[in-house]
């Protein structure tokens, strides 16, 4: 495990959050949000309690994010809050 990850309530690994993030907004309202972390952007699916993965930069975590929506997914419109 890296410097910058800790372990969330399962004990898996998870990103120490730095507070900058992003709400990822589809059609149908939203589908994740990207965070900045010590060591990059960490992704995570609307839903799901885990992250899918930490990437470094904002550009590719993005690009993760939409990649993850599978095909036919509309780009989301990216909210930093």
């Amino acid at each position: 495990m890296s410097d910058h990850m800790t372990r969330d309530r399962a004990g898996s690994a998870a990103p120490e959050l730095t507070g900058q993030s992003w709400l990822a907004v589809g059609p149908a309202g939203a589908v994740g949000t990207v965070h900045r972390t010590a060591g990059g952007f960490a992704v995570r699916l609307a839903g799901r309690d885990e992250f899918s993965g930490e990437y470094p930069t904002l550009s590719v975590a993005k690009s993760a994010l939409f990649a993850a929506l599978g095909p036919g997914a509309e780009y989301p419109d990216f909210r930093e809050h």
